[in-house]
């Protein structure tokens, strides 16, 4: 089988709500888009994410919305709110909202490698998305 070209497309996060925009940047990252969709292959195509700073949520999730995490030591659990989130790297965010939506396997792996994800209109992959269209 002939190895195609990785596509590249820029989404962009400005006004975005969080779980629908995920939604839309995971089922590109899998493939499921192109027309010989095969689920035990997956896609190749690259997400690149732009304005990452500006993202939301509906309603009053910022404040209410936890993201866990745990060091490994007893005691260990971490708490942090969506706006602090937001504060400290918005990328992080989206690359947990995308891999959250992403299906469980080893294919979400190597999706997940090709998300690129800026917190501005910057980035650095202009070339590849003229030469993808």
């Amino acid at each position: 089988m002939e190895q195609e070209k990785p596509k590249y497309k820029l989404f962009d996060a400005k006004g975005q709500i969080l779980g629908r925009f995920a939604v839309e940047i995971a089922k590109y990252l899998s493939g499921k888009n192109e027309v010989n969709f095969t689920p035990n292959i997956g896609g190749n195509g690259w997400a690149i994410v732009i304005n990452s700073d500006k993202v939301r949520l509906s309603g009053d999730k910022a404040k209410k919305k936890i993201y866990w995490h745990h060091t490994g030591f007893p005691g260990g659990i971490k708490a942090a709110t969506f706006e602090e989130m937001m504060i400290k790297d918005s990328r992080k965010v989206i690359e947990k909202a995308v891999k959250g939506m992403m299906p469980k396997n080893k294919l979400s792996v190597a999706a997940n490698k090709r998300l690129r994800i800026f917190k501005d209109e910057n980035h650095s992959y202009a070339k590849q998305l003229e030469k993808s269209e």
